[in-house]
């Protein structure tokens, strides 16, 4: 008896050992709050809360870091819904059509909440560790009334690598005790913080873009989810108190009543909480819904309530920072308590709209797939000459979830032009791209084809223009009548080595595959060579820039075989021709035909540069054409080598501390040995009037004195009137010269800022603005004028070598296609 007592007593105790979770203090062995937690001490409490709620709990690995740190979910339910899970999937996409067949029970709502999206806003991955524990706290009734009515998908941090950076260097450099002093060194997070990813890319930027290895990954998961909700935590300057929805204006004009409405209702929520701890929060200021490719935006036009949070805190916050003007400090673990708040906020407001969030959100994909908004019901997408690109296109499309094929016919017809607005006749070819608007994401397709935004509003946060039509640089249409697709695949591009050795082969230039194609011949030391203008071969028409890869000059390699598998593995088509001889401009002997070396790439980073400038330029040369390039800090600049470097990238930046008239001096005697300085936005300003060099500011009028008279209650909106946040624009090119080569007809930027260069009087104006270049976007009124007729590209020749001056970044986060190509005509010709 007495040992059947033991047993049950044993029995009792493991029970209630199981029952109770560890809290994140005992688990990280310090109060929550009290330290930042490693990335790797979150997702190992997550695995241990796993391992102790098995029935409630499934983590999911859904990708990695560059780094190589472990992207993950934890979805979090009752144990029915766990038990059902991938049945509750398939209903959900079945009910917004995204499946095939019709669901067989209702859903329950699926609330995704992404924590750490910029890594040094650390609060909210220590706060998913907290907002895990409570959701699996049987104790407590409210969450376990959540558990039981939705799906709660936390991703505990979006980007590790810059979390684990800012975290590592705090954690390095703190006192024992706190330091709330403003300016102490744990205050003072050193370049280039925690913010960004591995390549200094934005995240909350790169939702529509899909550029980066992490985004592409979430994108996936998210795209197999579709959640009904979600909300991104984030943290803004210290000097300020919590924001949270309603959002500010503009929202874009697409977002429906119903998400305004719910946007309005999370407020309530939030206010609940704030208002009985009398903590201090702003609604309805700064942060809009208009740009679709934030954590907010992105998924509130794919049909879900998005929402963002943001704490007053940030890098410079650390574990407290004394705010004098608030009378307090502002503590980790106090911005951990409002961000929970938050948390619990959001689940209980849907739980309050459970049954209208999920029909809400059918209704939107119903919407879509059988009457779309918008007057355009179909986009064609011209191919020919353009089918490495057409290819990349494809993929993103794929990537996004869109339905796409080809016409599969052709005809005449009518329709709008996507770039010019102009409505215009038009024929349709067999292989060009069809998109339907009746599909389940005819939303997110509609608003990012978008030519034109409607604005609401001048303030804004980011950029305003993005339509796609201008960003890969395509010929688009938009069609008002309903055209059904046929299947679209990818042409197979193969590359046989002939039966006779070629003379020389020859591959187009205007893909970004043709770059990668260049960098990995360059790389295996063939020889390749380009002609500076057109010519005729073979009945056939080949554009400046064409590559040309010659047997002369590379005879003691595997040549054809060589050749041949690069280009398919690049999925360039070659063609092989058996003479030097064209019937209509240079023969490839002649001096119009220049040989392209593999250049030695320096690019400058380190203090006083932008962190995402530098990132585009480094994630572009290892990312997209695999061609490897140095990366040095700018406070060795005059210790380098010049005479092992080709090419010196300044990136975007303050030069003043980088480059005084002792580095001009050795700039200009390299450059003239043959080197090549590309200098990029404010890079340039370090060159201004500078002798030798001849870049000057356009003459400006001075100021009028009635300009000086504005309100102070009128200052943000007369700030915003001399910005130009990201408006597209076309540039006025030289197409003859080698830096436009293979970019088109029409190049197209996105303008951010206005440098009012004058253009080169002794060198070559490749791109300017001129006063028709406006196409999309918000432009300030005192930023107009800035923008007519001013330098955009140009290059001065200096002896042997060239200085390229890009006034606006043609890699900026990896958004224009044509930009890319550009930037590699920079790089290499």
């Amino acid at each position: 008896m007495l040992k059947r007592f033991c047993w049950s007593l044993l029995l009792l105790f493991s029970q209630f050992a199981v029952a109770q979770n560890k809290t994140p203090d005992e688990f990280l062995g310090f109060p929550l709050g009290s330290k930042f937690a490693f990335h790797h001490q979150i997702v190992d409490y997550i695995k241990l809360l796993q391992s102790q709620n098995t029935d409630r709990v499934k983590l999911v690995q859904y990708g990695s870091s560059n780094e190589g740190r472990p992207l993950m979910v934890a979805f979090i339910s009752s144990a029915e819904n766990i038990a059902n899970l991938e049945k509750i999937r398939t209903n959900h996409l079945k009910s917004i059509k995204l499946l095939d067949g019709k669901p067989d029970a209702a859903t329950p709502p699926i609330v995704w909440m992404s924590y750490n999206v910029h890594g040094n806003e650390s609060v909210s991955a220590n706060t998913s560790m907290k907002v895990i524990y409570e959701l699996l706290n049987k104790q407590n009734a409210l969450t376990q009334d959540f558990l039981k009515n939705m799906v709660v998908m936390i991703d505990p941090c979006i980007n590790p690598d810059g979390y684990d950076r800012y975290s590592q260097w705090y954690n390095r450099v703190q006192n024992a005790t706190p330091d709330v002093t403003p300016f102490g060194l744990e205050h003072d997070e050193p370049w280039p913080g925690g913010r960004f990813n591995h390549y200094l890319f934005d995240l909350n930027r790169d939702w529509a873009w899909q550029t980066q290895k992490e985004t592409k990954e979430r994108i996936v998961l998210y795209n197999q989810w579709m959640p009904h909700f979600h909300a991104d935590f984030h943290e803004m300057g210290h000097t300020r108190s919590y924001y949270f929805p309603p959002a500010a204006r503009p929202f874009h004009k697409d977002v429906t009543a119903w998400q305004r409405q719910f946007n309005d209702l999370i407020g309530e929520y939030c206010r609940k909480y704030f208002d009985k701890n009398n903590w201090a929060y702003f609604t309805r200021y700064n942060y809009d819904l208009f740009y679709p490719s934030y954590g907010d935006t992105w998924p509130t036009v794919n049909g879900a309530i998005g929402v963002t949070y943001e704490q007053g805190g940030g890098g410079r916050a650390g574990l407290g920072i004394e705010r004098k003007d608030e009378h307090d400090t502002l503590t980790l673990a106090s911005r951990i308590s409002h961000h929970y708040a938050t948390s619990l906020a959001t689940l209980e407001a849907v739980l309050s709209q459970k049954e209208r969030i999920v029909s809400e959100m059918i209704k939107f994909h119903e919407d879509a797939v059988n009457a779309p908004a918008g007057s355009f019901k179909t986009y064609i997408v011209k191919a020919k000459g353009n089918e490495e690109r057409i290819r990349s296109f494809g993929e993103w499309m794929t990537r996004q979830g869109f339905v796409y094929g080809i016409a599969g016919k052709t005809a005449s017809t009518k329709g709008t032009e996507l770039t010019t607005l102009n409505e215009q006749s038009f024929k349709i070819e067999n292989n060009d791209l069809l998109i339907s608007a009746y599909q389940p994401k005819s939303n997110l397709l509609r608003i990012l084809f978008e030519p034109k935004p409607v604005l609401e509003d001048s303030v804004t946060y980011d950029v305003t223009s993005w339509g796609l039509a201008y960003l890969y640089g395509l010929k688009a249409y938009g069609l008002k009548e309903k055209l059904v697709p046929a299947t679209y695949q990818a042409e197979k591009i193969e590359n046989p080595i002939p039966a006779t050795s070629p003379y020389a082969y020859l591959a187009q230039w205007s893909e970004v595959e043709h770059a990668a194609f260049l960098a990995d011949l360059l790389k295996n030391g063939i020889l390749v060579k380009s002609s500076n203008v057109p010519f005729d071969i073979n009945k056939a028409t080949y554009e400046a820039g064409t590559l040309i890869i010659p047997k002369k000059g590379n005879e003691n390699l595997a040549f054809d075989k060589l050749v041949t598998s690069i280009a398919t593995k690049h999925f360039v088509k070659l063609t092989p021709v058996q003479t030097g001889y064209v019937s209509n401009g240079a023969d490839f002997g002649s001096d119009y035909i220049v040989s392209l070396k593999a250049p030695k790439v320096v690019a400058v980073t380190g203090d006083g540069i932008s962190p995402t400038a530098i990132g585009a330029i480094w994630h572009y040369f290892e990312q997209q054409i695999g061609y490897p390039v140095t990366l040095v800090n700018g406070s060795r600049l005059s210790t380098l080598p010049w005479n092992e470097i080709d090419v010196l990238i300044l990136p975007d930046g303050k030069y003043s501390d980088i480059i005084n008239d002792k580095h001009l001096e050795a700039l200009q005697n390299w450059i003239r040995n043959g080197g090549k300085l590309i200098a990029m936005e404010r890079a340039t300003d370090a060159f201004v009037g500078k002798q030798g060099f001849n870049l000057t500011k356009k003459f400006t009028d001075k100021k009028k004195d009635s300009d000086t008279f504005k309100k102070y209650g009128d200052q943000e909106r007369e700030d915003a009137g001399d910005t130009s946040p990201g408006s597209m624009f076309q540039v006025t090119m030289d197409t003859t010269h080698p830096l436009s080569f293979g970019c088109g007809k029409e190049y197209f930027t996105l303008v951010r800022d206005a440098y009012e260069m004058d253009y080169l009087k002794d060198g070559w104006n490749v791109g300017y603005l001129t006063e028709t270049g406006y196409k999309a976007g918000f432009v300030g009124n005192k930023m107009t004028g800035k923008l007519k007729n001013t330098l955009v590209m140009g290059v001065q020749d200096m002896g042997r070598g060239h200085v390229v001056y890009l006034l606006d970044d043609p890699v900026f986060r990896s958004m224009l296609y044509n930009g890319k190509i550009l930037f590699s005509n920079a790089v290499f010709r």
